[in-house]
């Protein structure tokens, strides 16, 4: 079963905090995410995700993974565990 397009928002965003992140899906059905720390203001974007990348738990798994090995290299991850 396909999730709806607000429950892979919810998921997608959740997956994140602390860190604030937005997620929308545009009409031809790709995603964008924008990811931020206010206390360091750093933040990462990425767009143009095909919605088929998210097809299951795994896909989804992957890509905060990604994202999150991204965020590390740029020290966000590493401010956000040592706040909290």
């Amino acid at each position: 079963m396909a999730l709806s397009e607000l429950e892979l928002r919810h998921i997608i965003e959740r997956g994140f905090l602390p860190l604030q992140c937005k997620c929308i899906i545009d009409s031809r059905g790709e995603l964008s995410v924008e990811l931020l720390d206010p206390p360091t203001g750093r933040n990462l974007v990425a767009g143009g995700i095909p919605r088929s990348q998210f097809d299951s738990c795994r896909g989804i798994a992957n890509f905060v993974a990604e994202m999150k090995a991204q965020l590390a290299a740029q020290g966000v991850v590493e401010a956000v565990s040592r706040r909290g």
